[in-house]
């Protein structure tokens, strides 16, 4: 009887310690709009391997950024640019930052004729084209890449009055695969897609690569895993998963 209440008492005592860490945890992530889809397969691989379940907070870099400054709990921040989350690591808020994804700007249309052209600059100056989708160039870094390209090509002027901004690179491809524009400026990732297979592409040579980067944030109350966490997405595993939707 004594041995049985010792160990009624041991259990009392040590599962207060070990339920918050496996059964418990959750690790919040702010991820940029661009890399949802990988980011779920990854996340699920990582919730099979540790027990730890694994919740997305998807939008645009820059508002992910600006509700991390202004106190937002998340854990890790996978940015879309390597500016933020440097800037996040100066002011010491998170640890050193971390390449993990390099992507690349496409334009896409879910009709397959828009892309008979040889140039995607003829095809965004042609008379058949009404509206195109850009993400906001001040928040999204594909949107910065695409209109980098617009600049250099010459025609950003031309197609000015045909443009609507997007909030998120995710938003932009939404409106074309919806049939509310014409194109859309979108990450390769989303061409990939199921939706994004129904319809055609430019890949955009005069866009710069985007250079994606990762940090931990200090204030993470799950540190430890959101270092794990860290470590997997820069595995094999999830070097597989992200190749598969077109990133580096």
């Amino acid at each position: 009887m004594f041995r049985i209440v010792k160990f009624i008492i041991f259990v009392l005592l040590v599962s207060p310690l070990t339920a918050p860490l496996y059964g418990e945890t959750l690790l919040r992530i702010a991820v940029a709009a661009n890399f949802i889809n990988p980011f779920n397969e990854i996340k699920n691989e990582f919730e099979k391997k540790e027990g730890i379940k694994v919740e997305g907070v998807f939008t645009s870099t820059g508002s992910l950024y600006n509700q991390i400054i202004n106190g937002a709990p998340y854990d890790i921040f996978l940015s879309a640019d390597e500016e933020r989350p440097e800037a996040l690591f100066k002011a010491g808020l998170s640890d050193k930052p971390f390449v993990y994804a390099k992507g690349a700007v496409v334009l896409w249309s879910r009709n397959k004729n828009f892309c008979s052209r040889k140039e995607w600059r003829e095809s965004l100056v042609s008379n058949e084209l009404k509206k195109i989708a850009i993400a906001n160039p001040l928040t999204a870094p594909y949107g910065t890449s695409a209109m980098k390209a617009l600049d250099k090509s010459g025609i950003a002027a031309e197609i000015k009055d045909k443009t609507v901004t997007a909030q998120t690179v995710a938003q932009s491809f939404q409106y074309a695969s919806t049939g509310a524009v014409d194109a859309a400026f979108c990450a390769m990732s989303a061409v990939v897609s199921k939706e994004g297979k129904k319809g055609c592409y430019y890949i955009i040579e005069d866009a710069p690569p985007v250079v994606q980067s990762a940090c931990v944030l200090k204030r993470s109350g799950n540190y430890l895993m959101a270092e794990k966490f860290a470590e997997f997405l820069l595995s094999p595993e999830a070097g597989k998963i992200k190749l598969k939707y077109g990133y580096k």
